[in-house]
């Protein structure tokens, strides 16, 4: 296997499939999946459905279409979804759910935890009158910016939901980290979501994939909308069978990832011209002067470290970061920030 001695602190998308992991892509039983015959995919979708305790799941080819698939099967055109300011759906995703299914994103700020106040949640509800687009889903994300959502507020965010008429759905592109930080089964952290989005090829460490879980009838829409979409893959078990082997093994594993982030975050804490607050997953914040960001390039690439230095910086650990990278990181900052 190709390596490389650069670390890479942009992502955690950006991990490489262990030895074992491509073992199991080369071994993989594979079909046509348009035609439901991929025994790896059906493997898969019925291990994580299982998993998160839902009664189906699908295999799709990015955390973005997964989401789009799901704002299309839970809305039609003229509908509405609530969603955050910063939620990845809203911001990231190329306004694909506008695009491509004429529904409109109704955005709310923020708090400072990553949750949207049960208040704003209440007022931006449209009443039913021809004016207005049809409020039909709460969309929620979790991590957000590396933050975990509290179990309470994820219970209280969707009874809410549901009590007025509306399906919910989480973009849980790192909803294991979210597990794993809180200790809880991953069913726990999802429960009552309609829908949930789940990135394998993030901190998972698969090269690409994601599942989509629901109930069998939003399957059903889902898998139409990923057709449409063009997301319908042929022998597509090489890619289920990494993502198969991510959720069987690397799930415990981001714990690692989490202290990794800490101990960056303790040693940079301890700089001056540094800013920032403890990290809850594996993703941390670094505030600094925009005068200092080309310096900081600079050692970090003299380093092969890649990083996207930013007068508010985001720094990613994934399971292709030891503990002797993180010194070595620590060890850039100090000769461009020592006092």
């Amino acid at each position: 296997m190709m390596t490389s001695s650069w670390l890479d602190l942009r992502s955690d998308t950006v991990t490489l499939p262990s030895a074992a992991m491509r073992k199991a892509m080369y071994e993989a039983e594979v079909g046509d999946d348009v035609y439901g015959d991929d025994p790896s995919v059906n493997r898969l979708q019925d291990y994580a459905a299982e998993l998160f305790g839902y009664e189906a799941a699908l295999f799709a080819a990015s955390g973005t279409q997964s989401n789009l698939i799901a704002l299309m099967a839970h809305c039609g055109r003229g509908d509405e979804y609530l969603v955050g300011q910063e939620a990845h759906t809203y911001r990231y995703e190329g306004g694909g759910a506008a695009v491509l299914g004429s529904i409109q994103p109704q955005p709310l700020n923020n708090q400072a935890d990553g949750s949207i106040a049960l208040a704003d949640i209440t007022a931006n509800i449209k009443p039913l009158d021809n004016h207005f687009a049809r409020t039909r889903l709460l969309a929620l994300e979790n991590t957000i910016g590396g933050r975990v959502l509290p179990l309470a507020y994820t219970a209280e965010a969707t009874a809410l939901a549901h009590a007025c008429g509306l399906a919910t759905h989480l973009d849980g592109a790192r909803i294991c980290n979210a597990a794993v930080k809180l200790g809880v089964p991953l069913r726990e952290v999802v429960r009552g979501f309609d829908s949930v989005s789940v990135c394998l090829s993030k901190g998972l460490g698969a090269p690409v994939g994601s599942v989509l879980l629901g109930s069998r009838a939003l399957i059903e829409q889902a898998t139409r909308w990923r057709k449409v979409l063009g997301g319908g893959m042929r022998q597509a078990g090489i890619l289920a069978a990494a993502g198969q082997y991510a959720l069987e093994h690397n799930v415990a594993r981001l714990a690692e990832d989490h202290a990794h982030a800490a101990l960056l975050a303790d040693g940079l804490a301890e700089l001056p011209g540094l800013k920032l607050s403890q990290p809850q997953t594996n993703i941390l914040y670094v505030d600094m002067a925009p005068e200092a960001c080309a310096g900081l390039a600079a050692a970090l690439a003299q380093a092969q470290v890649r990083a996207s230095v930013a007068p508010h910086m985001r720094i990613v650990t994934h399971l292709n970061v030891s503990r002797a990278d993180i010194e070595r990181v620590l060890a850039v900052f100090r000769s461009v920030f020592a006092a």
